[in-house]
Parts: structure tokens; C-alpha cells; sequence
């Protein structure tokens, strides 16, 4: 079968790029099964297991995609329906515009996240574990994290913040800076919460493999959490709120879901998980070839001519803050 992926950001992805690390890793696991696999990106990206086609803005989806193609993957909705005269597929990353119809052909990041769309189509995003090295179980961690675009203000920096000054331990804060002047003025004082910035490539890969936990107060519908399985898979157990996609990635084994600061700041004084469990739970369920065959199947639905959902699935009323507890 030959896929081509369709996405408006480059490839490959040097910092965080959610959907572009997840494009990256799916179309690495198909051409592993044998599968071909193409790119319809920006200008200027690159691919080793692929073909990369530039996107060329102003003409139409239809007109740049060639012939050989069996199934179009977009990542974004494409906005024509489903009158498109090629076999494809939609993944919806994220939360969508609400009363805006997408495609029936549209595949979502987990069952709650499927669910608030009224469908029941969904694939869990998985990562190639290989390109993140070897875990150490052994070594010194001295901070919990918080691992997220801090600027906006649904991931609830302020909250991962709180938790860790009710609980007296260190956090290190991936995604943000100490003096935050968008979407609403932040200022962070204490010491004991360090800020790296945008980090990605192994510098991230070092500060996840020296936490003790991640802390992820997050106060809207998270439709999955790169994040927390890249925080699990580093043998961290998760303290976050129970919200969108989070019951799905982490059972109780693995962490603790409240929507109250105190409980989870006991919790991050007193951390009894076991971080190989946190990390094998990771590998066994999210990782890109669980997520390849996934979406096979869902290939081989479209090319049967069986459309996924029955109806277009459109977002319910989306709550824009969901509650945070002292």
C-alpha cells in the first residue's frame, strides 16, 4: 500500500511538533512492514524511509497529489467534505471547532476524545521507543517536571507549579520561561522551579530521564498526551487531572488522576509507583507499531468503500476551563 501523508508543518520535527513526531514515527513503522510511504509537506523537509513532495500553496489538494497513491492521510481537516475523489483518511489532532463538520472518513486520538465528536473511531498515538535510548533507573532524579506549551493557559503551568510548592519538591518546567507575557502575564519567583524553554532533542530526552514524575494539571479535555507517555515511557509516574484522553493513558498503576491540589501534591510527596511499570506500560501499549496497525485497519475500511463513521462527527459543546481544586 502505498500512504501519502498530507501535513502543513515540516518534517522531521528537532523540538516539540507534536503531530510531526507522530507522522514521523507512523510512517517509519508502515515502510518497516513493508509498506510505502510519501510526505506532502512544506518546503525544506527531509525524510530518509520516504518520499518528500513540497507542498505547492494556491493549488488545490487534489491537483498535487500523484497517481500511484492508494490512501491520502491528512492531518488536518482538508475542509471539502466527503466528496474528495481519492481514498482518504482524516486524523483529528486536536480539539476541533465546535458545530464544524468533519469528514466521515475521520479518525480521532482516543476514545474520549472520539467520543466528544459523536463517533467511535479513534487510534492512540505511539511513539518509536528505539529513538529514545535506554532508560537509567539508577541514576539521580532530583525535580518533577511539568512537560507542555505553558503559555496557554488550559495546560495549568500555575497549577504544576502549586502542586509542587504544597508538596516541597523541585520542578523543572519543559515548555516555558520564568517571565510569561502571552495569553495573560506570568511571573514565577521561586527557586526552587527551574524553566528550560522549548527543549527538544536530547536535551529533553536527558532532563525527562532525570524526573522523579510528571505533573500535568491540565484544565481542559486533553485529547491525548504526547507528553505523558514520553514522561511514563522515562519510568514517570503521571500526577494529573482526570480529564479528556488522561483515564485512558494512566491507570492507577502508573499514577494519579484528581482535579485537587492537595491530593496531588501528597501524592508527589510521597511517590510509591514503580517507574520500570511506568515504563513498560508505555512501551506495551503506545508504542508506533501498535499505532501502525491501528491505522491499517482503518486503511483497509476506506479502501473497501466502508465509510468510518456513519455520520459526520461534529465537537459537542467543549467547556473552556475545567475545574481546578485548592
Amino acid at each position: 500500500m502505498h500512504i501519502l501523508f498530507v501535513n502543513q508543518a515540516p518534517i522531521p520535527v528537532f523540538a516539540y511538533g507534536g503531530t510531526e513526531r507522530v507522522i514521523w514515527d507512523l510512517g517509519k513503522a508502515l515502510a518497516a512492514l513493508g509498506h510505502r510511504v510519501s510526505y506532502l509537506v512544506p518546503a525544506g523537509s527531509s525524510c530518509d524511509f520516504g518520499a518528500v513532495i513540497p507542498i505547492r500553496p494556491g493549488v488545490s489538494w487534489r491537483e498535487q497529489i500523484p497517481a500511484d497513491i492508494d490512501l491520502v492521510h491528512f492531518q488536518f481537516n482538508p475542509g471539502f467534505g466527503d466528496d474528495f475523489d481519492r481514498p482518504f483518511l482524516v486524523t483529528q489532532h486536536g480539539n476541533s471547532v465546535e458545530s464544524i463538520a468533519l469528514p466521515r472518513n475521520t479518525v480521532f486520538v482516543s476514545a474520549n476524545h472520539a467520543r466528544r465528536h459523536g463517533s467511535t473511531q479513534f487510534v492512540y498515538n505511539g511513539m518509536d521507543w528505539g529513538a529514545y535510548g535506554s532508560v537509567d533507573f539508577n541514576r539521580p532524579r532530583p525535580y518533577f517536571h511539568f512537560l507542555g506549551k505553558a503559555a496557554w493557559r488550559v495546560k495549568n503551568v500555575q497549577g504544576a507549579i502549586d502542586v509542587a510548592h504544597a508538596a516541597g519538591v523541585e520542578l523543572m518546567v519543559m515548555g516555558g520561561t520564568r517571565i510569561n507575557f502571552k495569553r495573560g502575564f506570568r511571573w514565577t519567583l521561586s527557586r526552587r522551579v527551574q524553566f528550560a524553554g522549548m527543549v527538544g532533542g536530547q536535551r529533553k530526552l536527558d532532563l525527562l530521564g532525570a524526573s522523579r514524575g510528571l505533573i500535568f494539571p491540565v484544565r481542559w479535555h486533553e485529547p491525548f498526551g504526547l507528553a505523558v507517555i514520553e514522561s511514563l515511557y522515562f519510568g514517570c509516574p503521571v500526577l494529573a487531572t482526570p480529564y479528556g484522553a488522561l483515564p485512558e493513558l494512566v491507570p492507577p498503576e502508573v499514577g494519579l488522576l484528581s482535579a485537587s491540589c492537595a491530593q496531588l501534591a501528597e501524592a508527589a510527596r510521597q511517590p510509591h509507583w514503580d517507574p520500570r511499570a511506568c515504563h513498560q506500560h508505555a512501551v506495551r501499549h503506545f508504542g508506533s507499531d501498535t499505532m501502525a496497525r491501528g491505522y491499517l485497519r482503518k486503511y483497509t475500511q476506506v479502501l473497501d468503500g466502508e465509510p468510518l463513521n456513519p455520520a459526520t462527527p461534529v465537537m459537542e459543546a467543549n467547556p473552556r476551563t475545567l475545574p481546578w481544586l485548592p
